[in-house]
Parts: C-alpha cells; sequence; structure tokens
C-alpha cells in the first residue's frame, strides 16, 4: 500500500463491509465514500470514466490506482498478515472458499436480502419472484455445508482466523434478513459470535 486508502462504497452491502471489516482487523485506515446504488450513482459517466468501468462498488483506492472486486480488495489489505495463511495447501483452501462464497452464497442469499431489504418483497417483478425458491433453495445448501464443516473447527482454514472467515462473514450474519433460518445451523451461529469478538471488529452499521 502506497497512497491514502480510499473506499468507495454503498455502506449497506455486505460486499463494501467486507472490506471495511478487513481495514479494521488488519488496522488500516480507509476514507469512506458513499454511493446511492438505488439512484444509480456508480453509472454516471464520471464514475464508470474515473472509479470502475465495470459501474460497480466497492472499489478500493490506493493513492491513484483502484481495485474492484471486494475479495480481492480485501486480499490486497491483508497481504503479509495472519488472515493470509502461508501455508500452501491453507493458502489454496482459503481461495477456495473466498471462490466459494462469490459463486454459491453470495448470489443466493446476497440477492435475497437485496431484493427483501432494498427493493422489498411488493415492488419485485415476476421474474424476480419466480427465481426466489431456486435462490432459497441453494442459499440453504450453502448454509448447511457452512455449517457441517464448522462441527468440527473453529475457524475455516486450519485453527486460524482467515480472510475466508471475513468473506463469508458479512452476508452470513444478515441471511435472516433475507428469511433465512440461522437457528437450523448452530455451528455457524457460534462462528458468527466468535468473529464478533475479535479484537479489532467492527460491526457492518459502524
Amino acid at each position: 500500500m502506497t497512497g491514502k486508502l480510499v473506499l468507495h462504497e454503498y455502506a449497506a452491502s455486505g460486499n463494501c463491509y467486507k472490506v471495511r471489516l478487513t481495514a479494521a482487523l488488519v488496522g488500516a485506515r480507509l476514507e469512506r465514500r458513499e454511493y446511492d446504488i438505488m439512484k444509480g450513482e456508480t453509472r454516471t459517466p464520471h464514475f464508470l470514466a474515473n472509479v470502475n468501468p465495470n459501474g460497480r462498488i466497492p472499489v478500493l483506492q490506493d493513492g491513484d490506482r483502484f481495485i474492484p472486486e471486494s475479495n480481492a480488495q480485501s486480499y490486497y489489505l491483508a497481504e503479509g498478515t495472519s488472515l493470509i495463511p502461508t501455508a500452501p495447501f491453507n493458502h489454496a483452501d482459503m481461495l477456495h472458499w473466498m471462490f466459494w462464497e462469490q459463486y454459491n452464497h453470495e448470489p443466493n442469499i446476497a440477492t435475497l436480502r437485496f431484493w427483501m431489504h432494498e427493493i422489498g418483497s411488493a415492488n419485485l417483478d415476476d421474474l424476480k419472484r419466480m427465481q426466489m425458491p431456486a435462490k432459497r433453495q441453494a442459499g440453504n445448501a450453502a448454509l448447511k455445508l457452512m455449517d457441517e464443516h464448522l462441527a468440527s473447527r473453529e475457524w475455516f482454514i486450519g485453527d486460524l482466523l482467515s480472510l475466508a472467515d471475513i468473506c463469508l462473514f458479512p452476508y452470513t450474519q444478515v441471511a435472516g434478513e433475507a428469511e433465512f433460518d440461522l437457528g437450523r445451523y448452530p455451528n455457524v451461529v457460534r462462528w458468527i459470535e466468535r468473529l464478533k469478538g475479535q479484537p479489532r471488529y467492527v460491526a457492518m452499521d459502524a
């Protein structure tokens, strides 16, 4: 990291929160710039030309360089810390869970939360309504897999907190806002409380 760190974000997003949480845990200071995605503020010509041509947030800015994709940003912030395992297998396993979060977890749990919590169930179009049962089934499958993995361990990788935990945490802890019953997954609930008890932990609404 070479310059002032700026997080371009929508604070209610779990993807943005994971970057803030990583920064807090490693002691990195972020300047925060808020964009209202409901008003299209990440689709303006200025944002597309100067922040992210893909029109999405979060984006982490380090000086005059910009890093899109929340898991890449978290990795950048955590480089050289204990949040990134050095043993080759554990390092690869951490990446496996980070990729899995983006492909199997976030598209289902986070999407349902956004539809229900941000847009509102009454405002959904017919296509989204049709997709909801499949996303709920897939979201519960993801939570079940996590719960089974955590049955005999405290953290996802080895015996230490890692980026795998941090990237899975944000949308899991608010899954109830999408009407997922976390009570069905007691190992996940204990893991959530364990992470909340870490030094330097910051809440999503902080």
